[in-house]
């Protein structure tokens, strides 16, 4: 299945509509306290942003704005989570939602993916689940 196709899925689930709440809600309660090692670097946001389009964008589209498979990032959930939030999320996935896991990922490109999700904000309101 070679992957579930992961290059587009990373956060199929990260917003899901359904019991629970997001996954973002979901999360550990302890997750919140873990600091992204790389917050401000542009180096990272950059590269975060190219792991974004390969990883994430065939699913969540290319300006974060959801699509049938995923629901959208373009939102101040995502952009105002706690960066340990989101690494919880990418590690963790959702079997339920359909979002897999990216332990598979370096820990350091998670990281750089969750820079450029927070330090890249669309214009919210944008997006909309199709």
């Amino acid at each position: 299945m070679k992957h579930l196709s992961r290059a587009g899925v990373f956060l199929t689930a990260l917003l899901a509509w359904g019991e629970g709440g997001s996954l973002v809600q979901r999360a550990s309660s302890k997750a919140h306290l873990l600091n992204n090692p790389l917050g401000n670097e542009q180096t990272a946001q950059r590269a975060g942003a190219k792991l974004y389009a390969r990883e994430c964008s065939a699913c969540h589209g290319e300006t974060r704005e959801g699509s049938r498979k995923a629901p959208p990032l373009a939102q101040p959930e995502v952009y105002r989570a706690a960066p340990g939030t989101l690494f919880w999320v990418l590690r963790n996935g959702s079997l339920k939602t359909g979002m897999p896991s990216f332990a598979h990922l370096p820990e350091a490109q998670r990281w750089q993916i969750i820079t450029f999700l927070t330090h890249a904000p669309p214009a919210f309101g944008t997006a909309q689940r199709p």
